[in-house]
């Protein structure tokens, strides 16, 4: 977008996601862009969302608001994580339809697939199969808005785009034990374990593989999506690049210099025992990541140094 006072509504602003993506337009000279809180604007009640589009009329939506967390997370609340995620989306979308928005660019999240597709798992695998049972309200939201933003461009030709991350990580990210995701909660527990000189005991085997992608080169997806024609509605964004969880561990272990143990309980769950995504769909139109996983960590730790006192623990109703 050559325009750089078109007015973009980023919602999520303030999440991990949405505040790269922030960040990044700032950068390129971006000076309209909006963003409320949670406490300001209320995405799961659908007359405040229409109201705030009345009011501002964007020209373009990034939907990088979600309710988000780990295995433990969206077991304990399927409904909440199902639910929410609905009423986001939904309203988001749908009064970026009626008010007439240039472009509308959905992130999900590499969930929506079926647990045992093949890989690396293509864009077409959606809907092939069983989904992981341990966030499958999650996945089954966001696969419901792939489809909306899939079904506004068939039958109104709208620019909507549906962007499918792998797993994210870097500033900003959840480092609560009890809902963040595998990375950070590993960057939480070997921190404290060095500082307290005690062994890490993390879930699962260490056996499965997981693909990651550092939250700046997600916005820089984005930001390229933003200036793009994309003749597609569905992207899965990624660093083609995979580690098992056992080397993660072992990589962060060492990054952050704890000396103790690593003990596994294998009565927990693995989750989900390979996830790498195809990204060449979108990688052929030009678009490449240039964050390293070892340069990432070093950076989300560093970063995590400076806030770990303003870290608050998560509470679910």
């Amino acid at each position: 977008m050559k325009n750089k006072d078109l007015k973009i509504f980023i919602a999520g602003h303030k999440g991990m996601v949405g505040s790269a993506v922030w960040r990044l337009l700032e950068k390129k000279g971006y000076s309209n862009l909006i963003g409320r809180s949670s406490k300001e604007l209320d995405l799961r009640n659908q007359s405040d969302v229409i109201r705030f589009f009345e009011l501002e009329k964007p020209d373009i939506v990034i939907d990088a608001a979600a309710k988000v967390g780990g295995i433990w997370a969206n077991q304990q609340h399927p409904y909440t994580f199902l639910m929410e995620n609905l009423q986001i989306q939904n309203n988001l979308i749908e009064a970026s339809y009626r008010f007439g928005c240039e472009k509308f660019i959905f992130l999900g999240s590499s969930c929506i697939y079926p647990k045992f597709a093949p890989q690396p798992i293509k864009e077409e695998y959606l809907l092939t199969g069983a989904l992981e049972p341990t966030n499958e309200g999650y996945a089954i939201a966001k696969i419901a808005g792939v489809k909306a933003c899939e079904a506004i461009r068939k039958q109104y030709g709208k620019d909507f785009v549906s962007l499918m991350p792998t797993n994210l990580y870097g500033p900003f990210d959840n480092f609560d034990l009890q809902s963040s995701h595998v990375l950070p909660a590993m960057i939480r527990k070997f921190h404290e374990a060095k500082v307290k000189k005690e062994a890490v005991e993390l879930w699962g085997s260490g056996t499965p593989f997981r693909e990651f992608l550092h939250v700046d080169d997600l916005a820089d997806a984005v930001y390229f999506t933003m200036n793009s024609n994309m003749e597609g509605h569905l992207y899965n964004v990624g660093s083609a690049t995979e580690i098992s969880i056992k080397n993660l561990a072992e990589l962060i272990q060492r990054i952050i210099g704890h000396q103790g143990e690593i003990l596994w309980d294998s009565s927990k769950p693995d989750g989900t025992p390979r996830k790498l995504m195809d990204s060449s769909r979108f990688f052929e139109l030009g678009w490449k990541p240039k964050i390293d996983l070892e340069t990432g960590i070093h950076n989300t730790y560093k970063w995590f140094l400076g806030k770990r006192d303003q870290l608050k623990e998560v509470k679910y109703k």
